[in-house]
């Protein structure tokens, strides 16, 4: 029988971009909380601010208030955050990575902030699920 050693954090938070320094303030206990390695945490708040500024700015075709809920996982050698939303379907995973070999000028406008997240996180995976986005970033821990 395998032992379950998986500890999970999970935040809720409304779609305003606000709501950032919450994200920011979780993503620094990580050390703390999950016993992770502090130099974890400036690549995964620059992954999550992109992915929360993202849903925020584009996800929802209303003024409503929406939850938005992180879920931070730690596996043995992973680290697993799920980012949940009730906005419109949108797989970024589909979107081709910019040319960054282009000049600035020359370059399509978008996409950088999923390229950043697919820089940064080992694995990057979209799922559509009664009626919610949910987008995983799996990164790779080496302790």
């Amino acid at each position: 029988m395998m032992e379950n050693d998986d500890q999970t954090y999970t935040l809720k938070l409304s779609n305003q971009l606000g709501e950032l320094g919450r994200l920011q303030e979780a993503l620094e206990s990580l050390p703390e909380t999950m016993d992770l390695p502090p130099t974890l945490v400036m690549p995964l708040n620059l992954a999550m601010e992109e992915a929360f500024t993202n849903i925020v700015n584009y996800a929802f075709d209303d003024d409503n208030p929406h939850t938005i809920e992180v879920s931070i996982t730690k596996h043995e050698r992973e680290l697993v955050i799920s980012i949940v939303d009730d906005g419109r379907p949108y797989n970024p995973t589909l979107k081709e990575d910019p040319d960054i070999d282009l000049p600035v000028e020359d370059r399509k406008i978008g996409g950088l902030g999923i390229f950043l997240i697919k820089k940064i996180m080992d694995d990057v995976a979209y799922r559509r699920e009664n009626e919610k986005n949910i987008l995983m970033l799996t990164k790779k821990l080496t302790q």
